[in-house]
């Protein structure tokens, strides 16, 4: 037995599925997980001392690669003064105005500690804000896992097919309601069917839980309007995306000017964190100014302060999102070129540092197409890459992120890689 299947018979005993969260379980192309005992740039190094290239990042904080020595001495000198105070201190001060900054949207913001708590906060804001209860989300977007937020959920719910978690009450889901992703005609009827019952509308502007989907041209713009039009409040759920794909995420690629934006990962530096922001009228109905109640022991942890701090100063002084596009189009036209020559639908959509393979026939844009691809071959090529050297995220509908750390020899390993796994479909 490999140390990594001791690990997993161990945890098994202890927690359920023997894994902290459903994705990681390999429910979905089979197999067990491994364990990771550290990383370092874009390698990672199993309990059984086999190295992987990873496509998987952390699930996106780990732009800079793993273990950066710049994040890793800001951690160690926070340390040094405590690990948690429970009261305000310097560095979510620093945060908030270098958020303020790289985004134009946000006038003021609240911390708090995952992406979940982000959206969900989000939501009671929007509420409470328009005195209105239903929320318009779209079928494969992911939220996190609060109860508005768990119906035809992406990730993990998608993997494990229960899009419609159990334990949310009826009551809960029938104030939420769920439209197809691009299809204008799907939201303009959502409104009409729920006049001036629309707090907000929740979206991933670039949807990265179903696997990476782009909008159509056009799309978002719609969305501003017409949110903007029935005064409900626009929420672009930038977790995966603010500053991975551009330092303002993707408000600032499509130009689109969102009321509300959550945000996660990259901001912890790869500790846990999270965050949600907007327009300062909509910001001030929070407790203690207004009458939405949030709160966090461990928001504004400093630790977590000081990784995202530091990670995001990387990015202002590296400005990397140039490279890291050529070497996610490097990765993308790497895997078309295998393909062709096999004779084998595949497609390949990559913006940036994120990118989906999708063994479809046609162009994958929303939900639904996504769930027409070819699952069984995707679980063959995952395990093949994985025997090869690389780890993708273990289900077919998640996104694939790349860090700086990949150029050079990593990327390149990668592609050969990836055309040998695809020669042996």
């Amino acid at each position: 037995m490999t140390n990594s299947e001791n690990l997993f018979e161990r945890a098994k005993r202890l927690i359920p599925g023997g894994v902290n969260s459903p994705v990681r379980a390999f429910r979905s192309v089979g197999g067990s997980p491994f364990f990771v005992k550290s990383a370092q740039g874009a390698t990672l190094t199993t309990a059984d001392d086999h190295e992987l290239i990873d496509f998987v990042c952390t699930w996106g904080p780990a732009i800079h690669g793993h273990n950066h020595p710049v994040i890793k001495a800001a951690i160690s000198e926070a340390l040094e003064h405590g690990t948690s105070f429970g009261t305000p201190n310097p560095y979510e001060v620093e945060m908030a105005e270098l958020i303020v900054k790289f985004f134009p949207s946000i006038q003021k913001l609240r911390m708090c500690n995952s992406g979940t708590e982000a959206t969900m906060s989000a939501i009671r804001l929007a509420r409470g804000y328009t005195k209105r209860d239903k929320i318009i989300k779209f079928s494969g977007c992911y939220h996190g896992h609060s109860d508005s937020l768990l119906i035809k959920a992406g990730s993990g719910a998608l993997t494990h097919g229960n899009p419609d978690s159990a334990g949310v009450p009826a009551a809960f889901a029938q104030e939420t309601v769920v439209v197809a992703y691009n299809d204008c005609a799907a939201l303009e009827a959502a409104f009409a069917a729920n006049p001036d019952q629309i707090a907000g509308v929740i979206i991933e502007p670039y949807c990265g839980n179903v696997g990476f989907i782009m909008p159509d041209a056009g799309y978002l713009s719609y969305l501003r309007e017409i949110t903007a039009k029935h005064g409900s409040v626009l929420i672009f759920d930038e977790v995966m995306t603010g500053f991975r794909l551009a330092k303002g995420g993707v408000q600032e690629i499509e130009t689109i000017t969102p009321d509300l934006t959550t945000l996660g990962k990259i901001i912890g530096g790869g500790l846990p964190v999270g965050a949600f922001g907007g327009r300062a009228e909509i910001m001030d109905y929070l407790a203690p100014d207004g009458p939405v109640y949030q709160a966090g022991t461990l928001s504004g942890n400093p630790l977590a302060m000081a990784a995202g701090i530091a990670s995001l100063k990387l990015l202002e002084d590296l400005d990397p999102y140039s490279q890291l596009d050529q070497l996610g189009a490097q990765l993308r036209d790497a895997v078309a070129a295998a393909a062709q020559a096999k004779g084998l639908a595949v497609q390949v959509p990559q913006r940036g540092a994120m990118f989906s393979i999708f063994f479809n026939e046609n162009p994958v844009r929303d939900y639904t197409t996504a769930l027409q691809g070819n699952a069984e071959t995707f679980k063959k090529f995952f395990h093949s890459c994985l025997s090869k050297g690389i780890y993708l995220a273990p289900s077919a509908f998640e996104a694939g992120f790349l860090s700086t750390a990949h150029s050079g020899a990593a990327i390149d390993r990668a592609c050969e890689i990836f055309a040998e796994a695809i020669k042996e479909l």
